[in-house]
């Protein structure tokens, strides 16, 4: 399994422009005798896009509010830019941008009065609080907004304006809950554009997301399942993990007619270890001694006219879908051995 602890982390990080933005080590949360988070631990470097994935109920939101100060640790530890959260959670306050998944701004109130508001709270005023709102405007692009009521914003627009509040203070990191959750694919560009744009600018990015093709976006991904960081490190690096593809097999993507009843018909061919439908595709892990022959077959069989195989890396839904599959089975394992 991927190493999640590099040594020196476990030593003492230290600040400076070479060190982890966010370090955390074996960061733990218990309610009661239920333990929501369990020895968490992971680093992201300056500027980062951190993608943090997991099926919900499985500790993302628990580890979010740890970092952010609001939740207690029950156990370990947790540094933000060079700050031990667990003894300074007001200072790393102020380091740190925030948006939820729902719209949590006032409605009533129009986009600039929104941003002119959050910014007294984070402390502005006078011509600072004028020049980071005309920024922050500019940067998001709602100057034309601007006397609009943030209830009459389309959703895209809400999460820009969203972004431009958790941006007014300058933090060094933005923890953004499933920002694209609910808003159309042109705004889901625009806004990851804007993303990229502010990691460019040194800013650390924290995303939460349940969209694939998003995770492939981000510099770095985690994924945590049941409460455990089962692995934390770039997409290329995850995929290769030998759990993914496991020695002796190989993946294949097959054209074919009548895509849907192929996939059953897969599903139970001797040789083949997982079929999944990928559009008009079938996503293949099988066994490497599997040849193209032995793949038609069956489906000759049934009438069904095959077309291209090629051969295909695993993508990051295939890293998670056998990770947690990896780690189910070890859990039914060992919940089935008796007790001493």
């Amino acid at each position: 399994m991927f190493q999640k602890t590099p040594a020196h982390l476990r030593e003492h990080p230290t600040r400076g422009a070479s060190a982890p933005v966010i370090a955390v080590q074996d960061l733990t949360r218990r309610f009661g005798t239920f333990t929501a988070v369990d020895s968490v631990s992971f680093e992201i470097e300056r500027g980062a896009i951190f993608g943090f994935l997991g099926p919900n109920g499985s500790g993302k939101s628990t580890v979010i509010r740890m970092l952010c100060g609001l939740l207690q640790p029950s156990g370990g530890t947790a540094w933000l830019d060079g700050i031990d959260v667990t003894r300074n959670p007001e200072a790393v306050k102020e380091r740190i941008g925030y948006t939820s998944q729902k719209f949590s701004l006032y409605e009533d109130l129009t986009v600039e009065e929104n941003i002119h508001f959050f910014g007294k709270i984070y402390g502005l005023s006078g011509s600072h609080l004028r020049s980071r709102r005309d920024e922050v405007m500019e940067l998001l692009g709602i100057v034309p907004y601007a006397g609009r009521l943030a209830g009459r914003l389309s959703g895209g627009w809400k999460q820009r304006l969203a972004v431009a509040c958790a941006l007014l203070h300058q933090p060094q990191i933005i923890f953004l809950d499933e920002p694209t959750a609910g808003i159309d694919p042109v705004a889901r560009r625009d806004l990851w554009d804007l993303l990229f744009l502010l990691s460019s600018q040194g800013t650390t990015l924290f995303v939460t997301t349940h969209y694939m093709d998003e995770a492939e976006r981000c510099t770095h991904v985690g994924y945590i399942y049941l409460a455990e960081l089962l692995v934390c490190g770039h997409p290329d690096e995850l995929k290769a993990l030998p759990e993914v593809t496991p020695p002796g097999t190989h993946r294949l993507e097959l054209e074919c007619d009548s895509p849907t009843q192929a996939l059953e018909i897969l599903r139970k061919a001797e040789g083949v270890r997982d079929a999944t439908l990928f559009g008009q595709s079938i996503h293949l892990l099988v066994e490497a001694s599997l040849g193209s022959e032995s793949i038609r077959g069956p489906l000759d069989k049934a009438a069904i006219n095959s077309h291209e195989i090629r051969e295909i890396g695993p993508s990051l839904e295939d890293v998670f879908v056998m990770l947690t599959r990896h780690r189910t089975e070890e859990l039914k394992e060992k919940n089935s051995k008796p007790t001493a």
